[in-house]
C-alpha cells in the first residue's frame, strides 16, 4: 500500500492507527479464506478446501460448474485449471476471487445484467476490467454483481439503470463502478446480495455500521418503509435499537444480522417465516428474533425464504420455507416454520456445525418449488448437504425416483 493510500486509511479511521488496525482485524475476519468454504447455489453447489482446490457439482446448464462443459454432474468435481481461492455465486453463474485478488467468472452472465441471455462461459475466465483492483470479496445478486476492494470499497456491475446502484448504467454495463455518495468516507468490510439489492457492513470509528441499497419492495433495505434507492443509506434502526452488528446476510428477499453480543435480527419480506417472529407482516426495520434469545450465534445464513443460525456450541437452528426438505428438521417435511427449531437432523450428526449456506437466490422460472438445498460444514471439515437433490446438487447418490433428502449425508470431497 502506498504511502498516500496509508494516510487515507488513517483519516477514515478518525486520524488513528489503533484503529486503522481494528479495521484491518475485522476486515480480515469478513473476508479471509476460511479452513473451508461451502455455497449452495439454485441446483448446484462449490466447495473450496483448506489448499484452495475448488470443487462443484450439480445443476450445469449454463456452465456454472466451470468445468468446461452444460454436463449436470452428481458427484464434486475437481475444477483443476483453479487453485487458492475464495468463493461466492449467483444464479446459473459463479464468481469466484483468488488469494492475490483477481476475480474469474464462468456460468451465464458472472455480470449479471441480462439476467437470462444466451451467452455463458463454461470454463473459468479472468475479468480483465478488475485487474487493477485487488479484490477481497464477491457476491452476486439478481441482476448485478458487487465485489469489494482491500481498500474497503464497493464496484458494481450492472443493474444501474435510472440510478438503482447509485451510478448511470444499462443493464449490459461491464465496467465496475464504485458506489461512492455516504460510503464515501466509510470503510467497508463485508458485501451481501440479495435478489435486486446489496447490503454493506461498514468499519467506522464510531463502531460498525449497515448500509443498504437498491430495490425496498418488501421492506429489505431496513429503513422502514419499501421505497427503492439510488444511493446506499445507512440504516439507523441499529443505532436506535443499540446494537452493535458484526456481519450480515442477504437472502432473496429478506435479510439477516449477527450483532456482537450473538443476538439475531431480521427484516424484510415475511413469506412463510423466514423472519422467525411469527405470522407477521414485513418488516421493514430489524427486528430481533425473540427465539433465539437464549442462543448466543456465530453464523448465520439468508436464503431463498430460510434462515439458517450456527450457535456457538455448534448446534443449528432453522426457520422458513420447508418445501425441498432443506431445514434439517426430523419428522417435519414440506412445512413452513415460524420461529426458530433446533435443526434436529443435523445435531443427530454429533458434529459441530461451523458454517451453513443456504440457497439464496429465487428461481424466477422454478419459483421456490423443489429447487433450494443447504451444505453444513463441520469443525472436523466435513460437509453434509440435504434438500433438493435432483440435479446431482446434493453431491450423494439418491435412490430411484427421490428428489429431495430430508437428512444430512456426507459429500465425499477431501478437505485437507
Amino acid at each position: 500500500m502506498k504511502h498516500e493510500e496509508k494516510e487515507k486509511l488513517k483519516q477514515q479511521c478518525g486520524g488513528s492507527w489503533k484503529l486503522v488496525l481494528g479495521y484491518l482485524l475485522v476486515g480480515e475476519r469478513n473476508y479471509r479464506r476460511e479452513k473451508s468454504q461451502v455455497v449452495a447455489g439454485p441446483g448446484h453447489s462449490i466447495v473450496v478446501t483448506t489448499k484452495g482446490d475448488v470443487y462443484s457439482f450439480g445443476a450445469n446448464s449454463s456452465g456454472q460448474l466451470g468445468l468446461g462443459n452444460t454436463d449436470h454432474q452428481f458427484k464434486p468435481c475437481l475444477i483443476r485449471s483453479l487453485q487458492g481461492i475464495r468463493i461466492t455465486q449467483g444464479s446459473r453463474r459463479t464468481m469466484l476471487v483468488s488469494d492475490t485478488g483477481s476475480v474469474y467468472r464462468f456460468g451465464q452472465d458472472a455480470f449479471g445484467g441480462m439476467e437470462f441471455s444466451g451467452t455463458y462461459t463454461s470454463s473459468p475466465k479472468l475479468v480483465e476490467s478488475l485487474k487493477d483492483i485487488f479484490v477481497v470479496q464477491a457476491s452476486i445478486g439478481g441482476y448485478f454483481s458487487a465485489v469489494l476492494s482491500r481498500e474497503g470499497q464497493v464496484y458494481t456491475f450492472s443493474w444501474g439503470r435510472n440510478e438503482r446502484l447509485g451510478h448511470h448504467s444499462d443493464l449490459t454495463d461491464v465496467e465496475p463502478r464504485v458506489l461512492s455518495g455516504p460510503l464515501e468516507n466509510a470503510l467497508v468490510v463485508q458485501i451481501a446480495a440479495g435478489n435486486c439489492y446489496l447490503l454493506m457492513l461498514a468499519y467506522k470509528p464510531t463502531g460498525m455500521s449497515v448500509y443498504s441499497v437498491g430495490c425496498g419492495e418488501g421492506g429489505k433495505l431496513g429503513h422502514g418503509h419499501m421505497t427503492s434507492l439510488g444511493i446506499p443509506k445507512l440504516i439507523k434502526h441499529f443505532q436506535t435499537l443499540d446494537v452493535k452488528p458484526l456481519s450480515v446476510s442477504a437472502g432473496a428477499f429478506h435479510c439477516a444480522a449477527l450483532a456482537l453480543d450473538g443476538s439475531v435480527l431480521t427484516w424484510g419480506w415475511k413469506n412463510y417465516g423466514c423472519l422467525g417472529v411469527g405470522h407477521i407482516d414485513c418488516k421493514t426495520l430489524p427486528v430481533e428474533v425473540e427465539g433465539l434469545k437464549d442462543v448466543k450465534a456465530r453464523h448465520l445464513s439468508a436464503g431463498s425464504y430460510t434462515t439458517f443460525v450456527v450457535a456457538d456450541n455448534g448446534d443449528v437452528y432453522s426457520f422458513g420455507l420447508g418445501h425441498s426438505l432443506n431445514l434439517g428438521l426430523q419428522g417435519v417435511e414440506a412445512a413452513n416454520v415460524w420461529s426458530p427449531k433446533l435443526a434436529t437432523s443435523i445435531v443427530a450428526l454429533n458434529q459441530k456445525v461451523v458454517q451453513i449456506s443456504a440457497t439464496n437466490t429465487w428461481d424466477p422460472i422454478n419459483g421456490h418449488s423443489g429447487r433450494s438445498h443447504t451444505l453444513a460444514l463441520t469443525e472436523s471439515g466435513r460437509v453434509y448437504s440435504f434438500g433438493a437433490g435432483a440435479k446431482g446438487q446434493l453431491g450423494v447418490k439418491l435412490v430411484d425416483g427421490q428428489e429431495r433428502r430430508a437428512t444430512p449425508e456426507r459429500v465425499e470431497i477431501d478437505l485437507a
